[in-house]
């Protein structure tokens, strides 16, 4: 299926330093190895003048404090923390200067960012969504993306993830319950 460039976004998930560095304090091999596969995304989206958004997840080191349930450090440990080198996109990524950036504070891009706002301004519909990981803020992305009525397609070759079935877990989910599933090669524009 061919998708509107008009109409579409490449949404490209929390590639930086905690996650896709060997040196990141929640680093995963296959984040890192899905850099080469995200920039083939990003550069079919470039060639198309397709809007490239990426996510940052940054954490305030007081942002847990209080909580009464939602606490990511009690779960993953302290990560990409407010100012560091963690919390960076990963150098490798091809992120320019004029792509638009969101930086959240939780597993989902649409929770009190600016990621709708912008969307919503340049008449966007239709998200190709990769980054890491796979079953977590990408799918949590996903699934924000389609309760917001716009159409999610998971690119299933281009996500990071701990463990394989985890990335499996997230491409059936996405794809039986609110959205569609891609691959690089598949992507085509009109």
């Amino acid at each position: 299926m061919a998708y509107d460039p008009n109409s579409t976004a490449i949404v490209v998930v929390d590639m930086q330093n905690g996650f896709c560095h060997p040196d990141g304090s929640l680093y995963a091999p296959a984040s890192e190895n899905s850099i080469g596969p995200v920039n083939d995304v990003i550069e079919i989206g470039r060639d198309a003048d397709v809007p490239i958004v990426f996510t940052r997840d940054v954490h305030p080191l007081e942002q847990f404090e209080g909580n009464h349930y939602y606490d990511e450090f009690e779960r993953w440990g302290e990560h990409v923390l407010e100012g560091s080198w963690d919390a960076v996109l990963v150098d490798d990524l091809d992120a320019r200067d004029d792509d638009h950036v969101v930086v959240k504070h939780t597993y989902h891009a649409f929770y009190r960012t600016d990621l709708e706002g912008y969307l919503d301004t340049h008449g966007i519909d239709d998200l190709l969504i990769c980054g890491t990981l796979a079953n977590v803020c990408v799918l949590h992305t996903a699934g924000s993306a389609g309760l917001r009525d716009y159409r999610p397609v998971v690119v299933e070759d281009a996500l990071g993830f701990i463990e394989e079935d985890h990335r499996e877990y997230a491409v059936d989910h996405a794809d039986w319950l609110f959205g569609e599933v891609t691959d690089r090669a598949a992507i085509e524009f009109h």
